[in-house]
């Protein structure tokens, strides 16, 4: 603990500094409290996209077959052109939310393909679709633990450090104002009772 003055001086800094931190520490909770929930929803949300990438490729292994088990040929049919996302404000943290994936598909002879090329590339353009939606909801994750490990760090040194900090160096410049004052009231007793001594023995 850093050395303080013990003066009246001082003990307003403390006392004010006291009074912010107690103001700010519930913020801080509430902000942590948020963050929490919002990690619990994304991975809700994770979870759910997870599954249905399961089962899309589930379908999609449908059609590997058909391509004699060269599952490259069927990525090539759809090509990734990008990732359209929006953002939205989590507690104060600016996060990726996904949109869509626009894709294209290469150009293939209708006439000299079966009908279930269509299908295939729909499914594909599903999975692609559902992986880099996982990968936004990670991307979520990864910044919204981000600040909730801030603000836990901020909210234990507020709670366990600052705070009591604070109350101690009060505690402790009170207790040396109010031996100073003492000692003050001390010395004007015998100093009066000096002073009154004096008089007596020069009136005799």
């Amino acid at each position: 603990m850093a050395k303080i003055k013990l003066t009246k001086t001082e003990l307003k800094k403390q006392t004010d500094a006291l009074k912010r931190f107690q103001r700010f520490l519930p913020m801080l909770q509430l902000k942590k409290q948020q963050l929490q929930a919002e990690i619990a929803q994304i991975a809700a949300n994770l979870e759910k996209v997870v599954e249905r990438e399961r089962i899309a490729r589930q379908k999609l292994s449908s059609w590997v077959g058909l391509f004699s088990g060269d599952v490259n040929e069927l990525k090539q049919l759809v090509k990734i052109n990008r990732v359209e996302t929006d953002s939205a404000n989590i507690a104060g943290v600016t996060i990726p939310v996904f949109k869509s994936l626009d894709t294209s598909i290469e150009e293939y002879d209708l006439y000299a393909t079966p009908v279930w090329y269509d299908d295939a590339t729909q499914a594909m353009h599903e999975l692609l679709s559902l992986k880099a939606e996982r990968a936004v909801f990670a991307k979520q994750h990864e910044l919204i633990t981000a600040e909730l490990t801030t603000t836990s760090q901020r909210v234990n040194l507020f709670e366990k450090v600052k705070i009591p900090e604070c109350k101690e160096n009060i505690r402790v410049i009170k207790i040396s104002i109010g031996d100073e004052q003492t000692a003050a009231v001390t010395r004007g007793k015998l100093a009066k009772s000096r002073t009154k001594h004096a008089k007596v023995e020069d009136a005799a």
